[in-house]
Order: C-alpha cells, then structure tokens, then sequence
C-alpha cells in the first residue's frame, strides 16, 4: 500500500504525531514537534547534550515512522536531531510552543510549536496588563461575543452600556465588529460622530502616526448618578470633503506590521481609546469597557476574548449551529492547554428567550442550559476539585448558576427586529425593551462589576510571547 493508497487527513495527523513524539520521548529524549502554515509535522528531537544520544538506527525508525504514519502531512526534514543540526534558541526555545506531555523521571516531554497563518491568539490566553496605567487601576473590560450573528449582542451591548453609566460609572463601548459597525448609532442618540474610529486608529497606528486622532465621542445620554457614557466607533464620520475610503483601510488593518503583531496593534488601539478618555473633559479613565467584538472564529474576536477582557459574554441560541461553534472553539482551547486560564472568564447569554403559555422560557433555558453544559464538558475536564466553589466531583453542576454553562437569558422581543434607531429615540425606555433585558442586566452587571476571577494563574498580556 502507498501513501495515497489510504491518504492521512489533517484531522488524523496531529494525534499521529502526537502518539509518535511520545513513543520517542518513552526513550528519554525531549521532542518538540513543529508543524508548519500547511500542517506539516517535524519532529525535533533534543539529544545534543547526552552523552548517549540517538542512535543511527533510532533516527532512521523515527523517520521512517513519521513519514509512514503522516502521509503528506510529514515535514520536508521529518527529523531533526539536535546533536547532529543545531537550531536557533528561537526555535527550540520558542516562548510560543505549549507542552503537550511533561517530563517524568523516565521520560521526555512532548511540546508543540504550531505555525498559523491566523487565529494564533486562539491557543493562547492571557489577561489584561496590570501596568498599562502606571499601577494604577485599569478599567474592567468585558467582552460581548457571539460566535453566530444576528443574535442581539450589539442592542445588548447598548443597554448594557446604559445601565453600568446609570450606575455612575464612566462607560466606554469600542465597536470592535470593524466589517459591521453597529452600536455607535445606537448611543450616539443627538451628537455627531467623532471624526476618526478604532480603524483609523490601527491604520495611522501602523505608520506612527495615530497622535491628534478624535476617536471617541460621549453619547447623547445623559445618565443617571452623575455617571459618562463614551463610544470609539469602528468607523468614524471622516473629514467633509474627504473620502472616507473605509473598505481601504478595512483590508489594512489585520496586517502585522514591523516590530508589532495585529494583536499587539489592536491592544494598543484599545488603550488609545481609554487614554482618550482620560484626556476628555471626563478627566478620568472609564472604569468599565465594553467590547463589542465580531462574531465568528475571526482573529479581532481571538484577540479580544484570549488577551483584552477580563470577562467574555458569550451569546447563543439553543440551536445545533450555536453548540457546534463553541465545541470547535472549546476543543481549540481545550488542545492547546487553556482551558483553566479561559473557563472562568466565560458565561453564556441565552438571546432571543421565548416564552409564552404554550412554551416558558424556563423550559426553553432548561435545553439550553443542557446543551451548554455538554459544550463546557470539554474546558471542565481538568477542573481541579477545590478550583471553585459549588464544583463537585472535577466539574460543576448542572444547575450550577455561578457557572460558566449557567445561561443569562435575553428574552425574544419581536419589537426589537428590524429597529431604525433614528426614528426611536428613547427605544431603550420602552417597557417591553425594560422586561426584555430585566434579568440579563441584574445578573450581567454584578459580575462585570465583581471584576475578573480572582487567582485564575492567567498569565498578564504583558508576559505574551
């Protein structure tokens, strides 16, 4: 038989090549296995300072084996031996690679090193610098995700909004959907757009050249408790006269520039915003962010949920599209070793709730509430017995409400759909809109508040490779 006889698809080459480096490691040796932008496996054996290191014969099976068990899925150099090739510390060192299996007293361990050409920021978590401010208190940022559209998230992020400024606290929404901006209109209410937004921002940013940019704008609201309601739009109302040419700069911001990856580009633009409202007549940094973050498995969502907030809202609707993208997203997290640094920054939203006399919506988050635990199983798996309270048995209960599968339900308002903002200035006081959203802002808002979970062992943005 040959190798295209029985072709090895990219769905089985990773556990090959796993259980191969493992084989290789029982020997002793540690492996870091390397696999490139088209999902190539290499093997990197590390023998180059025993006294006893691969033999002839070892490295010629080892090859030999990968080659026979990955198909075209094994590198152009299969093997690589550290006694006999030396590698750059860049590689063998690389601050990026993630162990797979630890070194025992008898065996080597087993690291990845896995080269994308995006959605890198998936596999690697991270939380917000604490010295972005001189030490002093950051703003809590919270984002809002969903990984379908068209499920409320941005109306949710409006009264979100509303209600943490109603508290009187400063507030500041970033509209981070860049290819579907949407919640700056729905708080502008009678102002006008700021000149530039987060895109200009990434744009100019990329050239030195952000400084004297009006990237956000304090809304029409007023609102209660002496708190502030700020907005950085993606898009801003440009220069009169001027082109705006927001589709050109739109397929230039995902680009890692010199000295600066998108997503360092991106935490940079999220601080600009803050620091410019500090430098408003606000006077203060906001003491909450929202970000509203693009839906989908999408790079701007990577960043925004692994690295920027200390907390992610995640919404869905209780259908098979919505768990089959949290499983695919989950197991991401799950392989590569985050799930205890993500798990706690997480909660479900249950949108678009219906009830009526014929179908209650406690029926409905019943489902839900099933197929979100189901989901969750994959980041429970390695939950620690006294990791959180409420936890028994290494998971967390079903009717759990602290946990993160609990959902936070939105009820449906068909009132809602199609809504043209301009033509409804006080939508958001509407009795139905106020029943709609009255459980997801009374428990919403205290977590957001609570800050990020305490002791999570999640490393700082600061300590990104």
């Amino acid at each position: 038989m040959t190798l295209y006889d029985a072709p090895v698809r990219f769905d089985e080459a990773r556990p090959a090549a796993v259980a191969l480096a493992c084989e290789v490691a029982a020997a002793g040796f540690d492996v870091l296995l390397v696999r490139d932008v088209v999902g190539r496996f290499s093997l990197v054996v590390d023998d180059g300072e025993r006294d006893d290191g691969a033999s002839a014969e070892q490295a010629e099976r080892w090859r030999e084996s990968l080659t026979r068990r990955l198909g075209r899925y094994s590198g152009e150099r299969p093997l690589v031996l550290t006694s006999v090739t030396r590698l750059p510390k860049t590689l063998t060192a690389s601050p990026r690679t993630l162990e797979v299996v630890a070194a025992t007293g008898t065996a080597g361990a087993v690291r990845l090193l896995d080269n994308t050409v995006v959605g890198e920021e998936w596999s690697h978590v991270t939380a917000p610098s604490t010295d972005e401010n001189g030490g002093a208190s950051r703003p809590r940022r919270t984002a809002l995700y969903g990984f379908k559209g068209g499920v409320g998230r941005t109306t949710a992020a409006a009264v979100l909004a509303r209600r943490l400024a109603d508290e009187g606290l400063i507030v500041l929404v970033l509209d981070l959907d860049l290819e579907s901006p949407g919640v700056g209109p729905l708080l502008l209410g009678d102002r006008d757009l700021c000149t530039h937004g987060v895109v200009d921002h990434l744009v100019e940013s990329a050239l030195g050249n952000a400084d004297g940019l009006e990237i956000v704008v304090r809304s029409g609201y007023t609102p209660r408790n002496r708190g502030e309601l700020w907005i950085a739009p993606a898009r801003g109302a440009g220069t009169e006269g001027i082109p705006n040419a927001y589709v050109d700069k739109l397929n230039r911001v995902y680009a890692d520039t010199e000295g600066a990856r998108f997503s360092d580009r991106l935490a940079a633009t999220v601080r600009a915003c803050e620091e410019a409202v500090e430098r408003s007549d606000s006077g203060r940094l906001p003491d909450v962010v929202l970000l509203d973050s693009r839906a989908g498995i999408h790079d701007v969502a990577a960043v925004t949920i692994s690295h920027l907030c200390d907390y992610a809202l995640l919404f869905g609707a209780d259908n098979d599209q919505t768990w089959s993208g949290y499983r695919d997203l989950f197991e991401a997290w799950a392989a590569s070793g985050q799930a205890p640094a993500i798990r706690q920054k997480l909660r479900m939203v249950a949108s678009m709730v219906p009830d009526s006399v014929h179908y209650s919506k406690d029926t409905h988050l019943q489902s839900f509430r099933q197929n979100a635990l189901m989901t969750f199983s994959v980041l429970y798996d390695s939950l620690a017995p006294d990791e959180v309270a409420g936890a028994t048995e290494g998971s967390w209960d079903l009717d759990d409400d602290d946990a993160p599968h609990s959902p936070i339900p939105i009820l449906f308002e068909p009132g809602l759909v199609g809504m043209n903002v301009p033509r409804s200035p006080d939508w958001q006081e509407r009795a139905f809109v106020e029943a709609a959203y009255r459980d997801f802002l009374d428990t919403a808002v205290p977590l957001i508040l609570a800050g990020p979970a305490e002791d999570s062992g999640t490393e700082s943005e600061d300590d990104r490779p």
